[in-house]
This record gives C-alpha cells, sequence and structure tokens, in this order.
C-alpha cells in the first residue's frame, strides 16, 4: 500500500496558531495542534513579539504531528496564513526590533489621515492600490513608527508581514504573496507589484521588503536545515509563499477562480469581516480592495469588534455568550477598541434606549445586534464591488456562507439569519484558514491550482456536514433602529 502524503497549513492568527495536518490527495484532517499567543498593550496598542509566533507555530506542529501518527516522512510541504496587515520589523539577523504592531492597533488613526490626503483622498488611494489607509493598513503603522519610534525605523534592515516573517524563518527566503501584500497600502493592485510613489511617500525602501510570488501557491523555497530541525520535519520539503488569513479561508472555501466566483462570505470572529473571490478588481473606498491568493481580487470589509468585543459585555453583565435574547428598544454599538468600518478609530461603546423594563439579556442581544449589523452593512457594498445589484433577486438569493469562531455559536447564527434575511450556509469544516494554507502547500509541492484542489477536497466531504439554513423574513425594524443610532451618533459620540 502507498504511504499517505500530507501537508501541513499554519493558520498564525491574532490570538493563536493552529497547525493542521492535512491528507494531500482526500483533503481529511489529520490531526489539529494549537498553541495560543501573547498580546498587549491599551489605549489602543496591540502588540506581540513574533518570536512568540515561531515558538507557537512549532508547538503546534510539533502537536499535530503527534496527534496525526503520520511519520514526519509523509509531509511534503507546508504553507502560512498570517493575520494581515501586522508590522514586522527586522535587524540583519532576521530578529525582531520590537513588538509587531498588529492589525487592530489604532494608534496609527492620524498618520492614516495624513497619508490618505497627501495622495488625493480615499479615492485615488483606491484607484491606485485597492485600499484607502486606515489605521490598519502596514502603511499607516510604518508612518506611526517613523514619526514615534524613528531610531527603530531607521535601523531596520527588513519589513514583513506575520506571514512573511513566519515564511522567511521556514524556508530562509523573503518572499510574500499578492493577497497578503494587497493589505500593506504600498502594494497596488493595478500594477501587481510595489508602488514607488507610495514608497517614497512612506520613506520606505523597497530593498527592506520581500518579493511578491506570483501566487500563494508559488513554492518560494524548501524548509531549512535550521526551520526543519526546529519543527522535526524533513528538510527540503516545499514551502509555498503563503498568504493572509482571509484569502486562506476563501482558497479553503473553494472561492477563486477555478471555483466559486462572487458568493459572499461573513467572518465572525476577533473581527467581523464580509468578502468574496471575484475578477472584478474593485475600487471602493470603502472597502479594502484585496488582491487574491490565486490571482483573482477579493474585496472585504472589516470592523474591529466581533466575537471578543460581544463576549466582553457578557462578561460584564456576568452572562453566559449564548444567554442573549432580542434588544428590544436598546441599542449597543459594542466598538470598545475603535472602528475600522466605518472609519471610527477613536470610538468607544455606545448604549443608548434603556428603559426601565430592559433585561441584561436584552443588553447582551443589543450587543450582538450592533456587532452583527456593523459588519453586515457593508454587505450591499461588497456586491457592488463585484460588479452584482444587491437588489437582484438572484443576487439576493445567494447563501452567504457563515465562517469563524462565531459561526459555531448559536446566538451570532440566528443574529446574522434574522438580521440580513439571506439564506445561510455553515460550513462543516471549522478550520477554513489552516485548510486553505494546506492547499497552498500541496500545490507547491505538487503543482496545481489550490482553490481547484480545495473545491476537489470539499466534494469528498460528506455534503451533511454542512448546515442550509434557509432565510427568515429580516428585521427590519432593529436594522433600522441600529443603524438610525449609529449614523446620527457618528460624529459627535463616536469620534466620526
Amino acid at each position: 500500500m502507498p504511504s499517505r502524503s500530507v501537508v501541513i497549513g499554519v493558520d498564525s492568527s491574532t490570538q493563536s496558531t493552529k497547525a493542521a495536518v492535512i491528507d494531500a490527495v482526500t483533503g481529511e484532517t489529520l490531526a489539529v495542534g494549537r498553541s495560543p499567543h501573547l498580546v498587549s498593550g491599551d489605549g489602543g496598542a496591540r502588540e506581540s513579539d513574533p518570536e512568540v509566533w515561531w515558538r507557537a507555530l512549532c508547538e503546534a506542529v510539533a502537536a499535530g504531528m503527534k496527534e496525526s501518527g503520520v511519520p514526519v516522512t509523509a509531509v511534503t510541504g507546508i504553507a502560512v496564513a498570517g493575520q494581515q496587515h501586522g508590522l514586522v520589523v527586522l535587524d540583519r539577523s532576521g530578529r525582531p526590533l520590537r513588538p509587531a504592531l498588529l492589525w487592530n492597533d489604532t494608534r496609527s488613526a492620524p498618520q492614516a489621515t495624513a497619508l490618505t490626503a497627501a495622495l488625493g483622498g480615499p479615492a485615488a488611494w483606491a484607484a491606485r492600490t485597492g485600499s484607502a489607509p486606515v489605521a490598519a493598513l502596514t502603511a499607516s503603522k510604518w508612518q506611526w513608527l517613523r514619526e514615534r519610534d524613528p531610531a527603530t525605523a531607521a535601523a531596520a534592515a527588513a519589513v514583513r508581514l506575520p506571514h512573511d516573517f513566519l515564511t522567511e524563518r521556514l524556508a530562509g527566503t523573503a518572499a510574500t504573496d499578492p493577497g497578503d501584500a494587497s493589505g500593506t497600502g504600498w502594494y497596488s493592485t493595478a500594477t501587481g507589484s510595489y508602488d514607488p510613489e507610495v514608497l517614497a511617500l512612506l520613506g520606505l525602501d523597497p530593498a527592506l521588503l520581500p518579493e511578491v510570488a506570483p501566487t500563494g501557491a508559488a513554492r518560494v523555497g524548501s524548509l531549512t536545515p535550521a526551520a526543519a530541525g526546529a519543527l522535526g520535519l524533513p528538510e527540503g520539503i516545499a514551502v509555498a509563499a503563503g498568504t493572509g488569513d482571509n484569502m486562506s479561508a476563501a482558497v479553503g472555501l473553494g472561492l477563486g477562480g477555478a471555483g466559486l466566483l462572487d458568493h459572499p462570505v461573513l467572518s465572525l470572529g476577533t473581527s467581523g469581516t464580509v468578502f468574496a473571490a471575484t475578477r472584478t478588481r474593485p475600487v471602493a473606498p470603502s472597502l479594502s480592495g484585496f488582491a487574491g491568493a490565486d490571482g483573482t481580487y477579493l474585496p472585504l470589509a472589516c470592523t474591529l469588534n466581533c466575537t471578543l468585543a460581544v463576549d466582553k459585555v457578557a462578561a460584564l453583565l456576568n452572562l453566559d455568550r449564548e444567554d442573549a435574547i432580542p434588544g428590544g428598544a436598546a441599542v449597543l454599538l459594542p466598538y470598545l477598541d475603535g472602528e475600522r468600518t466605518p472609519d471610527l478609530p477613536a470610538a468607544a461603546g455606545l448604549l443608548t434606549g434603556l428603559r426601565h423594563d430592559t433585561t441584561p439579556r436584552q443588553l447582551l442581544g443589543a450587543a450582538y445586534e450592533g456587532a452583527a449589523v456593523t459588519v453586515l452593512r457593508a454587505l450591499d457594498e461588497l456586491l457592488r464591488a463585484c460588479g452584482l445589484d444587491p437588489a437582484s433577486p438572484e443576487v439576493a438569493a445567494r447563501p452567504l456562507r457563515l465562517i469563524g469562531g462565531g459561526a459555531r455559536g448559536r446566538t451570532w447564527v440566528e443574529t446574522v439569519r434574522r438580521l440580513s434575511g439571506r439564506p445561510l450556509v455553515v460550513p462543516g469544516s471549522g478550520e477554513l484558514v489552516a485548510l486553505g494554507a494546506a492547499a497552498l502547500a500541496a500545490s507547491a509541492a505538487r503543482g496545481g491550482d489550490p482553490v481547484a484542489l480545495s473545491a476537489s477536497w470539499n466534494e469528498r466531504t460528506p455534503s451533511a456536514t454542512d448546515r442550509q439554513l434557509t432565510p427568515v423574513p429580516r428585521d427590519m425594524e432593529t436594522w433600522q433602529r441600529v443603524t438610525s443610532v449609529l449614523e446620527r451618533a457618528a460624529e459627535p459620540l463616536l469620534g466620526g
């Protein structure tokens, strides 16, 4: 009987690393190893030591391989999908000069505003790079570092994204992909390369940046002896370029040029995101016009406050996260970390509409509603960016795929169902980012299109593992109450 061939897909997220050991032929998940991260900071700061990510990757791979029971000689490839936008600055030996600034660090909001004006406003940036600067983008964070810690910026011998840093540790090669690069603010989706005018504006030497591979599935090197020793894997196995976490989730879902196009996804995690794979290059200033990992585009809108913010409200009320009911007259916008969509980096949480009969369970329900409405408001704009009419019956009938940790929660699913009025699909695979990374690794090792491969893996999965939820009448009363508060309160109360 031939030996089994496996690949490892790594999901290096804000809170933890997961390493999925995947059968390269069938797509079967044999094991998932996990290791937590540390995030520090307050007052808008969110930082992590990149060395923690590397140690977590090593621990997660070791745990996954042990649980899988397959010999290390069966591993043929590895790829990393990482949290987007983080700023990693390295010295000449490849060691971090300071903790990384994470995607949800909002201290660079003033720099984002100044950069936006410097090149002609949001529309000009969107036409050029796909996205207008916000605090989340790496360009804003680099500018913040130049202004607030110029000595470190001047000492930087390399500038990386989180997944770039880990890929370089694996292969010894400075490489990224178009998907994750498109979240920096200095990569042009119009030209498919770094934008020299933006780099000049940022005072950023292009020699500090990694080479952009054609796709996230491109083989950028082989596992070095040092990395092989740290991970307990064979040296010389394929290392793919990898990509950002959202791009990898799209691959894991089979979204892309060789799979589903223009089908929306809502991810419920620390952040809330809506995205879709499309062949239409997005240029909407209100969206992030990312590239995909496979040569398509991935327009995306991202909120800062989703599951973590609602869990905080539950803890303040001394309730279980599922112990919620609809909010009634209360409106709670849980913008505990500022907000990215809408662009309100200085915002804090806002509660209004309290009555004598308002209950704690309703307040928790209101937090769910505030977070869900915030991310769902961007859905129509996303569809327009794909060249679709959101009011078209055919488009409205397309199911909304619900992924992320929140998709496993009853209240999250029902809140989105009630406020969207759309049919929902909750995929059975719970580790889509790692699964997408595994498809990139398998394609790097054996050739082929990663989206087509992932789609073939999904076809082998029993359809009963996907939950299909029919639409319910949209709760327009709650929708209008929440959006009315958001629109009226944005400038005076939310820092808009």
